[in-house]
């Protein structure tokens, strides 16, 4: 049942945050779904290069949690391959493939060429707005960001205010050793494409290999001044920490 909106304390997101502090890993995930103040949760998923290691916490947890995958129709062969690939190894039994309506593509994309003209309104047909729909109905949403991904992730908090929902960050202090070392000891399937210099992963046509000592997420829209496809903006804005709003 949502929460009700009456009830809910204007600082939810400190008061989550401030629970969740000294626990890790499937722990602190486990803790956060079940939260009095969290409501209906999903978590959201690209099956990307680090993906795999919520989605293995979440797998323990709280398998039947709602997993919304987006497929922009975009995206590289392998990721969908992943993506059934692992849903399948780890039991994850509530995967939903979120895609942009037909008829939206039909109008503003026919011929599938909008992100050479406007990556920001690619973004916004094919991620966007299907997760937004996606979404509805919920009360708050997980993701795996972490802030080693650097650019506006930096100061990324573990709990955050995301217009009428919150956003939950679990392993946003997580670095890029944590993340390989669990993917290791867990026996976990690596994305075939990080092995091909692809550390951050999205679209085909907008995610190009990172050369040795570059950002992560450099080859994510390269050569634009671009960061994020947009999910993560509220009201056509970035969302950030607090430390990064009080700057």
């Amino acid at each position: 049942m949502p929460l009700d909106a009456t009830l809910i304390p204007a600082d939810r997101a400190d008061i989550i945050a401030a629970d969740l502090q000294g626990l890790q890993g499937a722990e602190r995930l486990g803790a956060a779904l079940k939260h009095p103040l969290i409501g209906k949760v999903a978590l959201v998923s690209s099956f990307g290069a680090d993906s795999v290691v919520l989605l293995h916490q979440l797998a323990q947890v709280a398998p039947a949690t709602p997993v919304l995958f987006i497929d922009t129709q975009m995206l590289f062969p392998e990721t969908l391959d992943y993506q059934r690939d692992v849903a399948e190894a780890l039991g994850l039994t509530a995967v939903r493939v979120i895609r942009a309506r037909a008829m939206h593509l039909a109008q503003e994309d026919p011929a599938n060429t909008l992100h050479l003209r406007d990556t920001d309104a690619c973004c916004d047909l094919r991620k966007t707005r299907p997760l937004e729909r996606a979404l509805s109905g919920f009360d708050s949403w997980v993701t795996g960001r972490k802030r080693f991904q650097g650019g506006l992730r930096t100061e990324l908090p573990l709990v955050e205010e995301a217009g009428r929902r919150l956003k939950l960050n679990p392993i946003a202090d997580w670095t890029s050793t944590d993340i390989t070392d669990y993917i290791r000891s867990h026996g976990l399937p690596p994305h075939p494409l990080v092995a091909k210099g692809y550390p951050s992963i999205g679209c085909g046509p907008c995610t190009s290999p990172v050369a040795e000592g570059e950002d992560v997420r450099a080859g994510r829209w390269r050569g634009q001044e671009k960061e994020e496809c947009g999910i993560h903006f509220v009201d056509g804005k970035a969302v950030r920490g607090p430390a990064a709003s009080a700057a």
